[in-house]
């Protein structure tokens, strides 16, 4: 019970922060590759499913 509180946890924490992580990578490739580039908006997309935005 212990050990499975502690993982939830730690994915409380960690998920948002790649989540994050994942976003600033996709900014960096938008910014090397152009608007249309088809991994920074995968990379988006990944993103936008485990964290959606709130707007």
């Amino acid at each position: 019970m212990r050990a499975q509180l502690i993982r939830w946890a730690v994915l409380a924490v960690v998920v948002p922060i790649a989540a994050a992580g994942v976003k600033k990578i996709a900014e960096r490739v938008e910014d090397r590759r152009g608007p249309r580039s088809k991994i920074a908006r995968g990379l988006r997309k990944a993103s936008e499913t485990v964290r959606p935005s709130k707007h």
